[in-house]
């Protein structure tokens, strides 16, 4: 069989020229890089035809460290739609070299569902990430400088200062240090670390603006810290937000590609869903509602993470809202739920299969809640079996929700045209747009609960003495109104890894806040989880490889 990579680099590519003329775009409205990525100016959004178009959301039940797929059935049902005779845009986030070096692999579909350049997308793209990056530590940098300053100080106390710096890689190493150590010419020294780009605040804002003018706005209004005096000091107060946008004069811009089978394909941004929002940027998906009759997008990890996220800070920000939403399930996964060890998943186990049914019953549960129409895709591989299967679709019926196999991965559109014909249905009965979980009228601790309790099924949330001084703090900052977006492990539904299933009766415990006030939402911290990943005992990284003629191989 051939790899990933292999199926790539066979395929036989459509100038991107081509690829912007089926949605109606002239080679002038292209910023190009190469003969198989553009930039699109940001002027291509269009209201009337953003109302008229139909949005799907790609989520999935609680995943395996591996992922159940999403990515790859969203660009398989695109495909499909394509193939059906739908004008589809499909629309994705970035891929981190984190997971590119790390355990999961890179973001960009697999088998014969991909996005191409899949070499490129996965390593630098068109850079969107190094300008975050660099956005992110010019105002670190910056806030050093003041610190440091005898002459133009703003009298920043630096215990107080949240902002960390960032880079895109997984380096436990990171996580916790102190810096300016050097004596007087090195600076003040300070207890600090590093997030991962895909958790920089900066990430949130390039992913929630609508446009420049939005962009400096939030930038400015990124919360550093205090002065002595305990006056809250803003990016703005630096004067930073002209230069951090100014580096990301192109990153704004959303990156046009294509799939293997020729389907425009808009990637941008990249924030992960158990530690940011989890979603591409708005500008994004609706330049692609602008320009096509169905767009399909995913929302990182399980529905709990990413999908929650999705309706209550993407949506209700962007004032859109999906036809229909396709939730992913596997064979593996349940399994995995049911209690088998991850090395034998490939093991026939029926009861391990019923066991974990109870995590796709919470996921739809959690969709129909939203009140939109749900499809579950059974994203099939080589392993399972149709004992297996069967139950599976049980469980869907049980659950009074639509089924289809899909076999993107190994057939393409061919395989995911019975989902495309589904989800067409599905688009066309939704009558009605979201229902946020909590509103924003709410107080922060309650929009926890109600997040915790409805969408987790959580019995009851408990702050640390710390997360309680700092909840305060931001309330009386005046924050209280913002959206939340809760960092929690995406392996269960709880804030414990080791809880699979659909655990009960257990407590959400928010150990710290942190707050991105220029992306406009809280960030409660659950459990254990950490905004810079290490890597794995044996990271991909070591098996990735370019050969003297330039082909890179162990890229997946």
């Amino acid at each position: 069989m051939l790899t990933d990579i292999e199926i790539a680099q066979n395929c036989q590519l459509k100038h991107i020229d081509e690829i912007a003329s089926g949605l109606g775009l002239e080679r002038d409205d292209l910023e190009h890089y190469g003969k198989f990525k553009a930039k699109l100016p940001l002027e291509h959004n269009n209201k009337d035809k953003i109302n008229r178009s139909n949005l799907i959301l790609v989520t999935a039940i609680t995943p395996t460290p591996a992922g159940e797929g999403k990515t790859t059935t969203s660009i398989g049902l695109a495909d499909g739609l394509s193939r059906i005779g739908k004008k589809t845009t499909v629309v994705l986030r970035e891929p981190s070299l984190g997971p590119v070096f790390g355990i999961k692999g890179g973001a960009a579909g697999g088998g014969y569902s991909q996005v191409v350049p899949m070499e490129d997308i996965n390593l630098h793209f068109t850079g969107d990430f190094s300008a975050i990056e660099k956005a992110n530590n010019l105002l670190a940098a910056l806030i050093d400088n003041n610190i440091q300053s005898s002459t133009r100080s703003l009298g920043i106390d630096p215990r107080t200062v949240l902002w960390k710096r960032s880079m895109d890689m997984n380096d436990r190493a990171l996580r916790k240090m102190v810096t300016a150590l050097g004596g007087k010419s090195g600076g003040i020294p300070m207890e600090t670390g590093f997030n991962i780009t895909a958790a920089s605040e900066v990430m949130a804002i390039l992913c929630i603006s609508k446009d420049f003018e939005d962009l400096k706005e939030r930038l400015g209004n990124i919360y550093v810290g205090d002065t002595f005096d305990h006056t809250p000091v803003f990016a703005r107060d630096l004067n930073a937000e002209g230069a951090m946008a100014a580096l990301l004069k192109d990153a704004i811009k959303p990156n046009l590609v294509q799939t293997l089978e020729g389907t425009p394909a808009i990637i941008h941004g990249g924030p992960f869903a158990n530690i940011a929002q989890g979603t591409n940027s708005i500008i994004a998906t609706k330049m692609a509602m602008s320009l096509s009759d169905y767009v399909v997008t995913e929302a990182g990890f399980g529905a709990d993470l990413g999908a929650e996220k999705f309706f209550n800070i993407k949506c209700r920000h962007a004032g859109i809202s999906p036809k229909a939403v396709v939730i992913v399930a596997t064979i593996r996964a349940l399994k995995y739920h049911g209690g088998k060890p991850l090395a034998d998943l490939k093991e026939e186990d029926l009861e391990a299969v019923v066991k974990g049914k109870e995590n796709l019953r919470k996921h739809v549960e959690n969709i129909t809640r939203f009140g939109l129409p749900a499809v579950v895709c059974i994203n099939r591989f080589e392993s399972d079996t149709d004992a297996e299967i069967s139950i599976l679709k049980k469980a869907c019926a049980d659950c009074n929700v639509p089924f289809v196999e899909s076999n993107g991965f190994t057939k393409g559109s061919e395989g995911t045209l019975d989902l495309a014909e589904e989800v067409v249905k599905a688009t066309a009965k939704c009558e009605s747009t979201f229902v946020p979980t909590y509103d924003l009228e709410d107080s922060p601790r309650e929009k926890i609960e109600k997040v915790c309790q409805t969408v987790y099924g959580a019995k009851y949330v408990i702050l640390s003495n710390k997360a309680k001084r700092q909840l305060h703090r931001f309330e009386e900052l005046g924050f209280s109104r913002l959206p939340i977006c809760i960092a929690k492990t995406q392996k269960s539904l709880s804030d414990d890894e080791k809880l699979l299933g659909r655990p009960k009766n257990f407590d959400i415990n928010i150990r710290e806040f942190e707050i991105a006030a220029g992306a406009g939402f809280l960030i409660p911290i659950a459990g254990n989880i950490l905004r810079m990943p290490g890597l794995p005992p044996t990271p991909a990284a070591e098996g990735i490889d370019i050969n003297n003629e330039g082909v890179i191989s162990g890229l997946s």
